[in-house]
């Protein structure tokens, strides 16, 4: 089947949740999904998990599911290379991990300065950028569709308060993607580990700060037994999304209805993992204060404005990578101000007077 064929099927909306099978699907399909989650992961593992569960019952079990999380069939990272040969029929994970393949990946889950949740869903569903994240993973055997976020995370866990810049100089990190070359270009030294790796990591100081997720996620993790500092507001993942990798082969086998169930299961996860993490965050975060004692931080506006310098230079690396690469980055930051623009003129004004009249935050 021809690339834009099955590409243009990828593009299906989540509008028809209420489908009738047909009788040719009663047949059976199975769909082998791996993922960079560990099994039954709070958060992000079960989300993933629920996403397989969905699948089997919006389908009336005409789709069965094969999941497997991290380290049951391949690694973590193994995940994009075992769906692009065609080992699995999908994965689900982040897709910024696979940026030493092409940069473009970055922008489909979050970068540096980017897009909050809000503003990345209309990029992906009615600003183009859908399209455009098929176009990259085209080159590789594959289609996309978003499959859960987690919101503004966290700016991370340290063994020690980061009061300047320069206390990132020499500073061993857990941060991948391009949040990561901004910690680089500042003297850190930075990794990407899978999750199941942070911890003993942290505790035994081969790393000395990383960042994960937000409270509900971090909570379960117990970096506060090896890091004090919390620090809240990052800029490396504003939001965004995470990704339903299928390949390509495979997903032009199915029929419209089967694409349908899948993409409907995709994007009803993709909404309900962000709910649930806004639901639980602050839950949770009081959780880590009151029973863990951290000592929550923001980072001043001189971290700010040096992270923001490096940010620029990552986006002119990022630029020079490839005409695709520049492509992502020329619609990704004109949707980011159009977009960002009236949200902020009308959200954004409304919760910051909101939350001064209400003494929140």
């Amino acid at each position: 089947m021809k690339r834009r064929q099955f590409l243009k099927g990828a593009a299906l909306g989540a509008g028809a949740t209420t489908i009738a099978a047909p009788a040719i699907a009663q047949s059976g399909r199975t769909m082998t999904i791996v993922s960079t989650w560990p099994r039954d992961f709070p958060g992000l593992g079960i989300s993933a998990q629920r996403f397989a569960t969905r699948v089997n019952e919006i389908s009336n079990g005409a789709i069965t599911t094969e999941y497997y999380a991290a380290g049951e069939r391949v690694g973590a990272f193994d995940s994009f290379d075992e769906v692009s040969s065609g080992n699995s029929n999908a994965y689900i994970g982040a897709d910024y991990y696979w940026t030493g393949k092409h940069p473009g990946f970055a922008y489909y889950t979050s970068v540096p300065f980017g897009m909050t949740t809000q503003e990345w869903n209309a990029w992906i569903k009615f600003g183009g950028g859908l399209e455009l994240w098929n176009e990259l993973s085209g080159e590789f055997g594959l289609v996309k569709l978003p499959v859960g976020s987690t919101g503004t995370q966290a700016g991370g866990w340290f063994n020690k308060e980061i009061e300047s810049p320069d206390d990132f100089k020499g500073l061993k990190m857990r941060i991948p993607g391009l949040g990561g070359q901004v910690i680089t270009k500042m003297g850190g030294s930075t990794v990407s580990l899978p999750g199941s790796q942070i911890y003993e990591n942290l505790v035994s100081g081969a790393i000395e700060a990383t960042e994960w997720v937000g409270p509900y996620n971090d909570y379960f993790m117990k970096f506060y037994e090896a890091a004090k500092y919390y620090y809240t507001g990052g800029m490396h993942e504003p939001g965004g999304g995470l990704a339903l990798g299928i390949n390509a082969s495979w997903w032009g086998e199915l029929s419209a209805w089967e694409r349908h169930v899948i993409t409907a299961a995709a994007y009803e996860e993709h909404a309900a993992a962000h709910d649930e993490a806004m639901a639980n965050n602050g839950e949770y975060l009081r959780k880590l204060i009151d029973e863990q004692g951290i000592e929550v931080r923001s980072f001043n506006d001189d971290i700010w404005d040096a992270f923001a310098d490096a940010a620029t230079e990552v986006f002119e690396e990022v630029r020079d990578h490839s005409p695709l690469a520049k492509k992502i980055d020329d619609q990704f930051q004109a949707k980011l101000r159009e977009i960002g623009s009236s949200i902020a003129s009308l959200e954004g004004t409304f919760v910051n007077q909101r939350n001064r009249i209400l003494g929140i935050g």
